[in-house]
């Protein structure tokens, strides 16, 4: 069988709980197949793009952004927890969990691309900010993540210091937003397919069948 190539685009935000969610389940759908060589790239977008550098608290944004209350704010991070802990990802939201901006994130990870460790820094960074509640706003936190990866430290400070990357991400997010892309994650396959949202495993699996199946 001749392996089958698949272009997987994930626009998304690293303050996006869904993201890492929907991610897990992706890799759960391509689990159940074989020959297919996956070319992944992460896309930048900004859930609280004008957040300041403070970021806030995240109840308070949540009443304010979704109008939900405390208790149904509560009950989400709940769920969301479970469903972290059904797929092997640890959230530990707190009462002093807060929401923060993520431009310097995003130039981090455009210069990961380059050497190959995108992804591996999107799920450290996941790690750092769900897990261990770091601020994904602070350039030390930034670096300790590259380095968990194996980036270059010393290079890490200096994109973020330079911000050479931070007109390209914004030109990049607003690609995304131009192309109809108003919430994350949004998984496109070979450039064409959009899926939205964390679907379930089975949902992507069959898009992938769809797309991997030898025409007759």
């Amino acid at each position: 069988m001749a392996t089958k190539s698949l272009q997987i685009d994930i626009i998304s935000d690293v303050m996006c709980p869904w993201c890492i969610v929907g991610y897990r389940r992706l890799e759960q759908a391509l689990s159940q197949f074989e020959d297919i060589d996956v070319s992944l790239q992460w896309h930048p977008f900004e859930l609280n793009p004008a957040m300041g550098p403070d970021g806030q608290h995240l109840g308070e944004h949540i009443a304010e952004k979704y109008g939900s209350t405390p208790e149904q704010s509560a009950q989400n991070r709940q769920r969301l927890t479970q469903m972290g802990a059904d797929l092997g990802f640890e959230f530990n939201f707190s009462d002093s969990s807060r929401i923060y901006n993520t431009l310097l994130a995003h130039q981090l990870l455009y210069w990961a691309a380059e050497s190959g460790k995108q992804t591996e820094l999107k799920l450290a960074l996941f790690t750092s900010y769900f897990t261990e509640q770091k601020n994904p706003d602070d350039i030390e936190v930034l670096i300790e993540a590259a380095i968990k990866v194996g980036l270059d430290a010393v290079e890490a400070r200096a994109v973020l210091t330079d911000k050479r990357f931070e007109t390209a991400v914004k030109e990049e997010e607003q690609l995304w937003i131009s192309r109809g892309i108003q919430a994350v994650p949004a998984i496109v396959f070979n450039q064409q397919y959009l899926i939205s949202g964390a679907q379930e495993p089975a949902t992507i699996a069959e898009l992938i069948t769809k797309l991997t199946t030898d025409e007759e």
